[in-house]
C-alpha cells in the first residue's frame, strides 16, 4: 500500500452542499451529519455572530431590534461573503471537532452562476477551517453523482436541479458538464409567487411558512382532476385583523404559474443547445429531476408534456447534491482508472 493511499485510507471526505435555503454535510461512512437552514443571526452593528443554523432559524422574522437574522446566500448568490465564511466554518468546525488523524478533503456543491470571486471565497473558507484539499463542483454535477447517473460514459445525461434559490440545468457527458444553464429561481420564488397572489386577489397577508405550507400540501404543476382546497390564517389588508381564508389547488396552480413556465422555459432552451447526438441520448434516457423544487407535484408530467422527453424524479432529491460531492473523489478515481485502461490500449 502506498504512502498516498494509506495517507487516504486516514482521511474523511466531507460533501457540502452550500444551499440558498439549507446546508448540508456529509461525511463518508457515517452519511448526512447536518441538515440545518442556511441561516446566521447576529448582533447588528457588531457583526458578532449570535447563531447558525436551525437556532438562527427560529429567529428570522421574530428578532429583537439588537440581532439580525441573515440568509447569506440569497438567489443561488453569495450576498454575504463574511457571514458565508462564518456559516461554513461553523458547520465543519461542528461535525470535525478536531478529532481526525489527517486533515480532511472536501467537496463543496455551489450554483454555477456564482461568480469566480464568490467560488474562490468559498474554497478559502473551507482551507481556512483546515481541509487538506478542497473541490468547488457545480450543482448539478453534484446532484448527478448523488442520483447515481452513470455520468463518465460517452452518453448525454440532463439533470435539471431546482433548489431554493435557482435552477440549473446541465447536460454532462463524459464527466464533464457539456451546456449547463442556471436561472436565479426556485422554491423561494414558488413561496413569494403565493403570497403576491393572495394578496392580490384576496387581500390577504400570509408569512413565507404558510405560503411554503400550501405549496407542498396543494401545490400541483399540472392539472389535476382532482381539486383539493386548504384553510389558511393571515392578516387582512384592509382591516390588519387575522383572517382565514380557504383557497383551492386550481388557484396555487395560476399563482405558480409564472416560475414554473419559467424553468420549463429554461430546460426547453437547454435542450435547444444540445448537441444532436447527445439530445437523442436524452430522449431515451429522460431529463432527471433534483432539489426540493422537484417535489411540486406535477411538475415531471408538466416538463414532459412540454418538451416531449420522459421526465422523473430522483430517488431522494432533496439529498442528491450533498451526497454527490460526498462521493466525488471515488467517482474521480473510478474515472482515471478508466482513463488509464484507455491509455494502455
Amino acid at each position: 500500500m502506498a504512502f498516498g493511499s494509506l495517507f487516504n485510507a486516514f482521511s474523511t471526505d466531507l460533501g457540502i452542499d452550500l444551499g440558498t435555503c439549507n446546508t448540508l454535510v456529509y461525511i463518508r461512512g457515517k452519511g448526512i451529519v447536518i441538515d440545518e437552514p442556511s441561516v446566521v443571526a447576529v448582533e447588528r452593528g457588531t457583526k458578532r455572530v449570535v447563531a447558525v443554523g436551525e437556532d438562527a432559524r427560529r429567529m428570522l422574522w421574530k428578532t429583537p431590534g439588537d440581532i439580525i437574522a441573515i440568509r447569506p446566500l440569497r438567489d443561488g448568490v453569495i450576498a454575504d461573503l463574511e457571514t458565508t465564511e462564518k456559516m461554513v466554518r461553523y458547520f465543519i468546525a461542528k461535525v470535525l471537532r478536531r478529532r481526525w488523524l489527517v486533515k480532511p478533503r472536501m467537496v463543496i456543491g455551489v450554483p454555477s452562476c456564482i461568480t469566480e470571486v464568490e467560488r474562490r471565497a468559498v474554497e478559502e473558507s473551507a482551507y481556512k477551517v483546515g481541509a487538506r484539499e478542497v473541490k468547488v463542483i457545480e450543482e448539478s454535477l453534484a446532484a448527478a453523482i448523488g442520483a447515481r447517473i452513470p455520468i463518465y460514459e460517452p452518453a448525454g445525461h440532463m439533470v435539471c436541479d431546482v433548489g431554493g434559490g435557482t435552477s440549473e440545468i446541465s447536460v454532462i457527458s463524459l464527466g464533464g458538464m457539456v451546456v449547463t444553464n442556471a436561472i436565479r429561481l426556485g422554491g423561494d420564488e414558488f413561496d413569494e409567487a403565493i403570497i403576491k397572489h393572495v394578496r392580490t386577489v384576496h387581500n390577504l397577508i400570509i408569512g413565507e411558512g404558510t405560503s411554503e405550507e400550501l405549496k407542498r400540501t396543494i401545490g400541483n404543476a399540472a392539472p389535476d382532476k382532482k381539486i383539493e382546497t386548504m384553510e389558511i390564517k393571515g392578516t387582512d389588508a384592509i382591516t390588519g385583523l387575522p383572517r382565514r381564508l380557504e383557497i383551492d389547488s386550481v388557484e396555487v396552480r395560476e399563482a405558480l404559474q409564472e416560475p414554473i413556465t419559467a424553468i420549463v422555459e429554461e430546460i426547453k432552451r437547454t435542450l435547444g443547445q444540445t448537441p444532436p447526438e447527445l439530445a437523442a441520448d436524452i430522449v431515451e434516457r429522460g431529463i432527471v429531476m433534483t432539489g426540493g423544487g422537484s417535489l411540486l407535484k406535477g411538475l415531471d408530467h408538466l416538463v414532459s408534456n412540454e418538451t416531449g422527453v420522459p421526465c422523473f424524479r430522483a430517488e431522494d432529491p432533496l439529498n442528491c447534491v450533498v451526497l454527490g460531492a460526498g462521493m466525488f473523489f471515488e467517482h474521480e478515481k473510478g474515472m482515471n482508472d478508466h482513463h488509464h485502461i484507455y491509455n494502455k490500449l
